[in-house]
């Protein structure tokens, strides 16, 4: 009886042994016909390395299904499609992009005018501001012009010094001219020529056979009184500066240019500036000289403008708008600057990559004008680019690219 019952066991062991095996060998067969059916890229989502990550906390993974240990919510299943690009290509359905509101522009060729708008303050020319001083020291006896910014003629007495040095040399010169020797004479002219009398003081003194104590100072040009620092009894020195006369008829006009901006500024372009006090009104002027470096902080570069103002109605300090106008570019790829997303780190597009499909791709930007932007490299003619709703898009493929450098990290 024991014998027949080890009997029939171990035929049963034998008989199970070959179904596993015939299952297995029909498994195996179903398995290599279905993945032989397969595409590629079927065949890698199916078969790539399941990730169960947190929806709030991506750093979170785990190999299996449970539960994130800071917020408490279910772990779900990451597929993770290895890419070589460094933005990986983002898939939006039909319905997220109308409800997200996605528009698409595309880029073409186009001309862009080059002109910078920037604001400046309108400044005296340097190179007509007449910088007085005396000659020799004494005190200013009469001052007969009291008053800064006023307009000054050319030859106008603006005061009189009294120096016991030039009054010397007065005695010297009349006794010099009554002698015979020209030699002698030419020379104590010439003193007084030195210590500041004009032409027409020493020949006044010639004239009356008599010394004057007080030395007129007139006015060497036309202009605006821009700076008066003496004062009637004042005692003044050589080094001092009693007067500064400005030429108001040509202006300077110093603005600020943007380090980008730069490429194709140059000296002799034209411009045009505008004035809040005179609405309407335009001055027209070029670019006469371009400082050599940049502000550290506000990185801009100095740039100074003139401009002819034979009416004397542009004032010193006063605020204006300029327009330099530098011709245009032609045939340059063209894209809306709303286009652009800008992190400090790198200039990003996103381009319609197919039906449903978006890729951000990096950019190098040129000109800007009017809401327009050049673009030297990463976009050709036709592309189309995302103009509302692709910061969404960018941050999505972000995060897919993070997921891709973590599964490789693992």
């Amino acid at each position: 009886m024991k014998q027949l019952q080890f009997i029939v066991s171990t035929l049963t062991i034998i008989l199970s042994m070959s179904l596993m095996t015939i299952t297995a060998e029909n498994s195996l067969a179903e398995t290599l016909e279905q993945a032989m059916s397969d595409n590629a890229l079927e065949h890698e989502l199916k078969h790539a390395n399941p990730k169960y990550v947190c929806p709030m906390h991506p750093q979170i993974i785990r190999d299996e299904q449970g539960t994130c240990p800071i917020c408490g919510m279910d772990l779900v299943k990451k597929i993770i499609k290895k890419e070589k690009d460094k933005y990986p290509t983002v898939e939006v359905s039909h319905a997220v992009v109308q409800n997200m509101g996605i528009r698409t522009k595309t880029a073409v060729k186009d001309t862009l005018w080059k002109y910078i708008k920037t604001i400046g303050q309108v400044d005296y020319d340097d190179s007509r501001l007449v910088h007085m001083h005396p000659k020799v020291s004494g005190w200013m006896e009469k001052l007969h012009f009291k008053v800064e910014g006023e307009p000054v003629k050319k030859g106008q007495l603006l005061g009189e010094l009294y120096s016991p040095e030039v009054l010397s040399a007065q005695l010297d010169y009349l006794v010099a001219s009554k002698e015979t020797g020209k030699f002698r004479q030419e020379n104590a002219k010439n003193r007084l020529r030195l210590l500041g009398m004009t032409e027409w003081s020493i020949n006044q003194i010639n004239k009356n056979k008599k010394s004057s104590h007080l030395i007129p100072i007139h006015a060497p040009n036309d202009g605006i009184m821009a700076k008066l620092t003496a004062r009637q009894g004042m005692y003044i020195k050589p080094e001092m500066e009693i007067f500064t006369i400005a030429d108001l008829s040509q202006v300077w006009v110093l603005v600020d240019i943007f380090e980008h901006q730069i490429d194709w500024i140059k000296t002799g372009l034209s411009a045009e500036m505008t004035v809040p006090a005179y609405p309407g009104k335009k001055w027209e002027g070029e670019i006469k000289f371009i400082y050599p470096s940049l502000d550290p902080k506000s990185r801009t570069l100095k740039v100074r403008l003139v401009f002819d103002n034979p009416d004397l109605l542009l004032k010193a300090n006063m605020f204006a708008e300029i327009v330099i106008y530098g011709g245009p570019k032609r045939n340059v790829l063209v894209i809306p600057e709303e286009a652009l997303i800008e992190t400090g780190k790198r200039t990003v597009v996103v381009k319609k990559a197919g039906q449903g499909l978006f890729k951000p791709v990096d950019v190098l930007v040129g000109m800007r004008r009017n809401g327009r932007v050049e673009i030297l490299n990463g976009l050709k003619a036709g592309d189309e680019v995302v103009v509302s709703g692709q910061f969404l898009i960018d941050s999505e493929s972000s995060l897919q690219a993070s997921f891709m450098r973590m599964a490789e990290g693992e």
